[in-house]
């Protein structure tokens, strides 16, 4: 066979879509931002989590605000541990976010797609993202599930901590 039948048989219509299929159902990197739909549960007041929500949109991921005044309720819906809580609670891809966890552990997350509830930044770090404004402190992103808690990564600011 000459090296175009080669060729011929790897561009199958039948293989050109199963490479399709492979693309869409595990996207790589900021492309899963674009796909990726974020429904968040917040104060109708709260700055900060305005701020978080534009992290989230400025990273290409597209959102969907759902205000609330009874963020609990949500909470115990979505399986949040009470330790974790913050200020704003999220779904995205399968997995609940709670607090200002930054675009960068929520795209590790969605990547690596591990057996888990999903993530937490408890409280509100100064620097974490909607809390710009003054010395960042160093927190850490904890992943939480059936098996309990444990850390998932650390941050400064918006940036991975080495």
């Amino acid at each position: 066979m000459n090296n175009l039948g080669k060729y011929q048989r790897l561009f199958t219509r039948r293989g050109t879509l199963r490479l399709t299929a492979a693309l869409v159902a595990f996207p790589l990197g900021a492309a899963a931002a674009d796909r990726a739909v974020v429904s968040v549960f917040k104060d109708p007041n709260c700055d900060c989590c305005t701020g978080w929500v534009r992290h989230l949109k400025e990273a290409g991921f597209a959102v969907k605000v759902d205000e609330t005044t009874s963020p609990n309720i949500v909470r115990k819906r979505l399986g949040v541990p009470p330790e974790l809580t913050a200020c704003h609670t999220a779904e995205v891809g399968g997995y609940v976010l709670e607090g200002h966890v930054p675009v960068a552990a929520v795209l590790q997350l969605l990547a690596k797609r591990p057996k888990a509830v999903g993530l937490a930044v408890p409280g509100m770090p100064i620097g974490s993202p909607g809390m710009e404004g003054g010395a960042p402190q160093k927190y850490e992103v904890v992943i939480f599930g059936a098996t309990g808690q444990q850390p998932f990564m650390q941050f400064v600011g918006t940036k991975a901590a080495s």
